[in-house]
């Protein structure tokens, strides 16, 4: 009798979420039993918490030259990016009612700016090139006296691009005008310091950086004007009402100091991977780079393969063992075709036909050899059986 064959199981997906390490779960368990304590107690359970907190505010800060005080921890980004536009919009109406943002943000931007829009904001959506990238001539040409907030991504969570946020910093600074950058797939991957960029509000996530899920943190600047959308005990600077989730914000601070040791040298080994994976891909007929050739984060291919449904192709990469994305990961129950592809021009079957390969800092290139080999056989199998001539 046959034994069962154990099957490879290879995870490039890490753009949708990554695992937790074993450094960041450790440190949380004593914060779900003996050290259990609600932060806002006086008593030394409630101390003890609150320390806690306090140190993970200052690592959290560390990485992008904050100050700890200026960190607000949430549930995530989504909740982040959706403090950081809605606050601004409706703490500083006086001054504006208008939004600049791209039109390849991430649903956590666009959705917000929608609902503003609903309740007399105005908002700009910018265009970009065909590389994703924003140009900052368009934001500087948008900006108005009426403009109170500019929101573009530090880099996207599709193709990759890394946007020029130094210069959109700069324009900001110049006019007078808050800049908020959403870099939950950037941030612990790329260097970003919010002094030299001028930021004035950043929003991160946990679970992109092997930390828990439902934590993330909010960079106001000091004496940046916002305002609170949940009420109720006046915690996090009175910015975000409930009780903390200590074991979630000292796993996401671990996860931080672990990215910061390694950010450089994984950076480097990760871009050369990269670099392979698109050079032999390139290779198969019919395929093309989505997303600027250098300018992108240094786990991020993404590709359109003519001929093909992503789905398909994500389904038979999966029967490998090999987890993928095609579109955007929190998206993957839309028949939409990605907002962020076409607004790069690429048409419909182009959208449809894309591959988003994100790597980690567990992967080695015999996982990347072991891609390269099974997924032209894959390509060339299902476009065997495509009714239409790609």
């Amino acid at each position: 009798m046959l034994k069962n064959i154990k099957m490879k199981r290879i995870y490039l997906d890490h753009a949708a979420t990554t695992p937790v390490s074993k450094e960041v779960l450790e440190v949380m368990k004593p914060y779900f039993s003996e050290k259990f304590g609600n932060a806002s107690s006086l008593h030394s359970f409630g101390i003890e918490a609150r320390e806690a907190i306090k140190k993970a505010r200052k690592i959290s800060s560390k990485l992008i030259n904050a100050r700890p005080a200026e960190i607000i921890f949430t549930s995530g980004g989504t909740e982040s990016n959706n403090l950081a536009i809605k606050g601004i919009a409706f703490a500083n109406k006086n001054k504006g009612n208008h939004i600049i943002t791209s039109k390849i943000e991430h649903p956590a931007i666009l959705k917000p700016c929608e609902w503003l829009e609903k309740h007399g904001f105005k908002v700009t959506y910018l265009d970009v090139d065909n590389k994703g990238m924003v140009n900052p001539k368009d934001v500087e040409k948008a900006i108005t006296k009426d403009t109170i907030l500019v929101s573009i991504m530090t880099a996207n969570n599709e193709i990759g691009t890394i946007e020029p946020i130094t210069e959109i910093g700069k324009i900001c600074k110049k006019n007078k005008v808050y800049f908020h950058t959403d870099a939950v797939q950037a941030f612990g991957k790329i260097p970003i310091d919010i002094k030299k960029i001028n930021i004035d509000l950043l929003s991160a996530s946990s679970h992109k950086l092997y930390g828990p899920k439902g934590v993330g943190l909010l960079f106001v600047k000091q004496d940046v004007k916002i305002e609170a959308l949940s009420h109720g005990g006046g915690h996090e600077q009175g910015l975000r009402s409930g009780t903390e989730n200590a074991a979630g914000i000292v796993g996401f601070a671990t996860a931080i100091k672990l990215a910061e040791k390694i950010m450089k040298k994984e950076a480097e080994r990760q871009t050369e991977l990269r670099n392979k994976i698109i050079k032999e891909i390139l290779k198969i007929k019919g395929v093309q780079l989505n997303g600027h050739p250098s300018q992108r984060l240094p786990n991020n291919v993404n590709i359109s393969i003519k001929g093909i449904e992503g789905e398909a192709l994500l389904i038979r990469l999966n029967e490998k063992g090999i987890a993928i994305s095609t579109g955007s990961a929190c998206s993957t129950k839309s028949l939409k075709p990605s907002h962020v592809l076409t607004s790069i021009d690429l048409n419909d079957e182009q959208a449809h036909g894309s591959l988003r390969i994100t790597l980690g800092k567990d992967n080695k290139e015999e996982d990347i050899n072991y891609l390269l080999r099974e997924l032209p056989k894959i390509i060339n199998s299902l476009r065997k059986i495509n009714p239409l001539k790609w």
